[in-house]
């Protein structure tokens, strides 16, 4: 597993996991251009500390549960959601002219994401044509941080037309 930012809040870090078997056949020499600087491991410390006591993955668990449901109630309630898919605390809405052709929207896109700005809301645009919009709140958010956060979604999204 290769991770890194989260690891450390921001700060410049990157860290590499992998089975005792694994990691015996690494034998080439490596490099890291943040390697061993003090500052950014102190940060990952704190965060890996802070992960720990809020239990960050049980609860990234409960609230991507919760994130899920609001956007399912999203899909069911606009026809130009054409499909939520992700997991945990990684979501996304794939934007389309309709159902029925699947066409995809970045025309819509760019109305929602402008729309969730209005509303105090910064969500992302991705996907092959920029059709899909990103979600991924951060992993210490509480049930009523997502609860704002999906009517705020909510109240962009009757803004589209």
């Amino acid at each position: 597993m290769v991770m890194a930012k989260a690891v450390a809040s921001g700060f410049p870090v990157g860290a590499t996991i992998a089975r005792d078997e694994i990691a015996a056949g690494w034998k080439g020499n490596t490099i890291s251009t943040f390697g061993g600087n003090p500052i950014s491991m102190t940060a990952m410390d704190a965060t890996l500390e802070v992960m720990e006591r809020e239990n960050v993955p049980a609860r990234s668990a409960v609230r991507g549960r919760q994130l899920r449901a609001g956007l399912d109630q999203l899909f069911q309630r606009y026809q130009w959601i054409g499909d939520v898919r992700g997991m945990g605390m990684m979501q996304a809405l794939e934007l389309v002219e309709d159902r029925t052709t699947k066409v995809p929207s970045p025309k819509k896109a760019v109305a929602l994401l402008e729309a969730a700005r209005e509303e105090g809301l910064l969500i992302g645009t991705g996907g092959m044509y920029g059709h899909v919009i990103r979600l991924a709140p951060q992993m210490l958010m509480s049930e009523a941080d997502i609860a704002d956060g999906l009517g705020r979604l909510e109240r962009a999204c009757a803004k589209v037309k």
